[in-house]
């Protein structure tokens, strides 16, 4: 795992909101610039780093003057939306001080179970990532019901994680990691350096809600870990007060607890891929694109379409043909079916024209192509 670390290129740091308000007296600014600063540190040295941050209720409490969780929802909300302008203003401030750029991004669950809002989502990390932006993520409490009832950041870290395809997923947490039992009350619990992320033992060891402040427990971050792991991330959960934690973790330091991906990150893409019996559509492809595919690993470019099938949505897997249609590979779309037809056989420069906009230069991305 620690090798995993040091060879991390995207990582994805969550941390709760004990540690980012001290256990619920506000936004603690030494020590989101501590956070801020490591992550600068891990940016100049070319990482790409995308924080989820929790902490707006309870910044919101103490702006109001509440001692204590409200339980009425508009109440929650409320504290949430005054509480965000805190968040938001404090990460801005530490990272701009280390001289990087941040970025506010709220998202619900519903955001990323869409398949446009999804993309669209994708489309704009990665984009930040890519202006060397470090995006800071929350939970749109404000305006969505079940995110408060139900929502964790621990779950939403791993949906980010598998969102921009990230290496690891870093949950800072008021505890060294995970445990046996709770060790608060059972001086036998034993540590965990490291066990296999989706490893059912897991889940039972782990216990219930662990603050007064949060949402979330150790049994979040479990399941996190093992929702982390289908897209190949591994999960390291860690005392967020470790001095210098991030910096050590990405030098390779075994610290906190590994929860370690069975399958690699494109691996794990690539079957996903692989797995769908359900092909909304599928295009056809002349021989030079066939030949570009199979022999030189290329993405498929609007060019090399001769016809293109069914009805099918950016995002979609479709199977691509050669001329007499035998499925060569199959991939996620770039672009719809009603798209592709007026950019095939197009060069990749005339697509803004065409349309109007872009999605990129490929009609699949080699990336999320698999050959048959």
């Amino acid at each position: 795992m620690s090798e995993a670390l040091r060879q991390a290129r995207r990582i994805v740091v969550k941390v709760g909101s004990s540690l980012v308000t001290n256990e619920g007296r506000g936004v603690d600014a030494e020590a989101i610039g501590n956070w801020c600063r490591q992550m600068a540190a891990l940016a100049h040295q070319g990482l790409e780093v995308v924080m989820v941050s929790s902490g707006a209720i309870a910044e919101g409490m103490k702006r109001l003057g509440w001692a204590s969780r409200p339980t009425e929802l508009s109440e929650l909300q409320a504290a949430a939306a005054v509480g965000q302008m805190g968040l938001a203003q404090m990460y801005e401030s530490q990272l701009s001080r280390h001289g990087m750029g941040s970025a506010q991004v709220l998202l619900t669950h519903a955001d990323l179970a869409d398949r446009e809002r999804y993309l669209n989502a994708r489309s704009t990390l990665l984009t930040l990532l890519g202006l060397k932006v470090i995006p800071v993520i929350n939970e749109n409490d404000t305006v969505v019901n079940d995110e408060i009832k139900f929502g964790d950041n621990d779950t939403l870290g791993a949906l980010v994680a598998n969102l921009i395809e990230a290496d690891a997923l870093i949950i800072l947490t008021d505890q060294k990691g995970l445990y046996s039992a709770d060790p608060r009350k059972n001086p036998d619990a034993r540590f965990i350096d490291v066990a296999q992320a989706g490893d059912p033992a897991l889940e039972e060891m782990a216990g219930g809600a662990g603050s007064r402040v949060g949402t979330g427990g150790m049994i979040t971050k479990v399941l996190a870990a093992k929702r982390a792991a289908g897209s190949g991330a591994s999960t390291v959960i860690a005392w967020g007060r470790e001095p210098d934690v991030l910096l050590r973790l990405a030098a390779g330091e075994a610290i906190g607890t590994a929860l370690v991906a069975g399958t690699a990150k494109m691996a794990a893409r690539k079957q996903w891929i692989l797995d769908h019996l359900q092909i909304h559509g599928a295009v056809r492809i002349d021989a030079g694109a066939v030949a570009k595919l199979t022999q030189e690993g290329a993405s498929l470019l609007p060019i090399g379409v001769t016809t293109v099938d069914g009805d099918f949505q950016r995002g979609d897997v479709i199977a691509i043909c050669d001329a007499e249609g035998r499925e060569v590979a199959r991939g996620l779309a770039s672009y719809s079916s009603a798209e592709a037809r007026l950019i095939a056989r197009k060069p990749s420069s005339q697509i803004a024209g065409l349309l109007g906009y872009t999605h990129g230069t490929e009609l699949v991305h080699r990336d999320n192509l698999v050959l048959r």
